[in-house]
């Protein structure tokens, strides 16, 4: 099984009167990462899964003193699917407040539901964990890091969920269920969701516009709705782990633009199953944002997966100076231009560098990434 970055920074966080909440997208391995942590309690745990009814009605208002007659003796609850029972903040609150010596783990396949339930309740009762697809420094500590880099061209168009890696020659099936599952399974059980085929378009939309600039007013112009409405719909394709957004840096110059955002895909195989092309990256003409896509999300992953405190950006003004990626930490920043073609030269803009604190500035090419990404 290949070892998953966060495994050790969930392990060290057991028995210390929180619970632990771990979501992310479906099919990345939460119940197979907690399963693996309970090997070592054989006996000494129960598992309920918040997909069978009879689960969901026994933690349905249920007392501190119900809820211990549920577990027992034992010293870890596990609720899978937890974003499915109603309450399920108050439950786990009841647990942790009342049983000091008990570790709650709850996952859920999507932060839609589960936040929602937990947020308020659990406030300075929680450790909060994200599961993503794998990452290239797990890969690469699994199969090498020269052979994983060889691998870059097959990740660009296949992603790196762990089904998709484990099933060579079966990704095309594996992407398109996932997509599907996203998108009709997850999303659509929400009130807020009216329209499946807006949500749909809008996705698209956003995987044919990676790595440029995204207006809500232009997207909802695009697809057929107002902009609160396209802006909305994002923000839940968010919470469901299959973009993230990207904003402007706006700090120190007139002319930096303030508004727009780029958004990005947690998973190129996703991304790709969305437009409907898995044509080779020697072959494809948005080989450039592919790159990108792949690159900004692997970065993404290294800072979830080891806590780190940093704020991520793009950087551009409106005489077209621009920047594709920065990084704020502890008051100071990294600029990093990402290009797939490694003969591309390129020189950081002096408005930046004149009125940023600069830590390092890079270009991110195929001979560079793998240590800034691991």
């Amino acid at each position: 099984m290949l070892q998953r970055k966060i495994a050790v920074q969930i392990k060290n966080r057991l028995f210390q009167g929180k619970a632990i909440i771990i979501t992310g997208p479906r099919q990345t391995g939460k119940t197979t990462l907690v399963n693996s942590l309970l090997e070592e309690f054989s006996g000494k745990y129960i598992i309920f899964n918040g997909d069978e009814a009879d689960v969901r009605e026994a933690f349905s208002n249920a007392t501190s003193t119900a809820l211990k007659a549920l577990i027992g003796n034992k010293r870890i609850v596990f609720i899978d699917e937890a974003q499915r029972i109603s309450e399920i903040g108050l439950c786990i609150k009841l647990l942790v407040d009342n049983y000091p010596d008990l570790q709650v783990i709850a996952t859920g396949s999507s932060a839609l539901d589960l936040n929602s339930k937990i947020k308020e309740p659990l406030t300075g009762r929680k450790y909060e964990f994200t599961l993503l697809p794998f990452s290239f420094s797990e890969l690469a500590e699994h199969y090498g890091k020269l052979k994983e880099k060889r691998l870059i061209p097959h990740r660009l168009i296949w992603g790196s969920y762990p089904e998709v890696v484990i099933k060579e020659g079966q990704q095309r099936e594996i992407l398109r269920l996932l997509a599907d599952s996203y998108l009709y399974r997850d999303l659509l059980l929400l009130d807020q969701i009216k329209k499946a085929t807006l949500l749909e378009k809008i996705t698209r939309a956003l995987a044919f516009q990676v790595g440029r600039e995204v207006s809500f007013t232009e997207l909802g112009r695009l697809v057929g709705c107002d902009k609160e409405t396209a802006e909305k719909y994002v923000t839940l394709l968010e919470k469901a782990f299959i973009v993230f957004r990207l904003p402007a840096l706006k700090r120190n110059l007139r002319n930096e633009i303030k508004n727009n955002v780029k958004i990005y895909f947690y998973d190129n195989g996703i991304l790709n199953s969305i437009i409907g092309n898995y044509n080779p990256i020697q072959s494809r003409s948005d080989a450039g944002f592919l790159w990108e896509n792949y690159v900004i999300a692997e970065r993404r992953k290294f800072i979830l997966f080891n806590l780190k405190q940093m704020n991520s950006y793009f950087w551009r003004t409106t005489l077209q100076s621009e920047i594709d990626y920065v990084e704020e930490e502890g008051g100071s920043f990294g600029a990093y231009e990402i290009k797939w073609n490694n003969q591309k030269k390129y020189k950081f803009p002096m408005p930046f560098l004149e009125n940023y604190p600069l830590r390092e500035n890079k270009i991110i090419n195929p001979d560079s990434f793998a240590d800034w990404i691991s």
